[in-house]
């Protein structure tokens, strides 16, 4: 089983970016695809991005396209989040999570992911 570990969350300004990064313990890693989730305050946890097991599809919500871009590195065990063009609709903590990557369909969904990580909190000011 895998664990998980974001981090690279933290205060930035409207128009700014962060990258955050999500390691990954176990031999297995290689072998899921990832993906990133988001949960404002008192709002269900959203999808945001999603990474195939070997980075050559990726796939975004709507709202992030053009401005977020997710990749990977297996030999380092990491998914990472690149956010630019920071708004303050934004700010929320940030999960990344494993899929077994059998169905696409399943990145958008929570049900698909079946380890997550504690979360980072990104806050995005005005």
């Amino acid at each position: 089983q895998v664990q998980l570990v974001e981090s690279g969350g933290g205060l930035v300004q409207a128009g700014g970016s962060l990258r955050l990064s999500c390691a990954a313990s176990g031999r297995t890693f290689d072998s899921y695809a990832m993906g990133w989730f988001r949960q404002a305050p008192g709002k269900e946890r959203d999808f945001v991005a999603a990474i195939s097991w070997n980075g050559g599809s990726t796939y975004y919500a709507d709202s992030v396209k053009g401005r977020f871009t997710v990749s990977r590195d297996n030999a380092k065990n990491t998914v990472y989040l690149q956010m630019n063009s920071l708004k303050p609709e934004d700010t929320a903590v940030y999960y990344c999570a494993a899929n077994d990557g059998v169905y696409s369909s399943s990145y958008y969904r929570e049900w698909g992911y079946h380890t997550w990580g504690q979360g980072t909190q990104v806050t995005v000011s005005s």
